[in-house]
């Protein structure tokens, strides 16, 4: 069985940059497959401004008709650490990280990192104005895409149109809903 990438976030909304990094990973890294996994409410950062249901839904319509691509939810679970350590722990084998490089920059802040390291590898995606890799993870060249989920919100919430961030699917279900406004 080839590796499993894990591509996690709060995905508020998931957006085209998000597709564009699992698709890179599965055709630069030789991936079997991806993990989609959504993250819920540690106490340590923000949570989501969108509920997971919702967050779900939209992931579930972005990634349908890929059978390499697959939701795990267990982030979301009542009582659930939100360490990613804790993840990979239940998780087992040894899966591949897939980190924008704005999150690698910050990786030496996540609870127990180095247990992280020999959990699992790590693979970092270029991401505008941020820095690549050091050496401790692979780095994936890819062209930058300046998308963000905050930039999309901020967007909807003056009543713009995001149809070129998001997969359509995505999109008729933001304005179905109503979100972010």
């Amino acid at each position: 069985m080839g590796e499993t990438g894990i591509l996690g976030g709060t995905f508020d909304p998931v957006h085209n940059a998000h597709l564009a990094i699992a698709r890179t990973a599965l055709e630069q890294l030789g991936l079997e497959r991806i993990l989609w996994m959504p993250t819920g409410n540690p106490r340590y950062r923000q949570p989501a401004q969108t509920p997971a249901v919702h967050r779900v839904a939209m992931l579930a319509l972005a990634i349908e008709g890929e059978p390499r691509y697959a939701i795990d939810e267990r982030e979301l679970a009542p009582g659930h650490s939100g360490y990613t350590l804790d993840t990979l722990q239940a998780l087992g084998g040894k899966p591949v990280l897939l980190l924008g490089a704005d999150q690698y920059a910050k990786f030496e802040t996540w609870h127990r990192w180095r247990e992280i390291l020999g959990l699992a590898s790590l693979a970092v995606f270029a991401r505008p104005g941020w820095p690549a890799s050091d050496g401790r993870a692979r780095f994936v060249p890819m062209a930058p895409l300046d998308i963000s989920a905050s930039g999309i919100r901020a967007r909807l919430a003056r009543g713009e149109d995001v149809a070129s961030l998001v997969p359509p699917k995505v999109a008729a279900y933001i304005r179905q809903h109503r979100l972010y406004r």
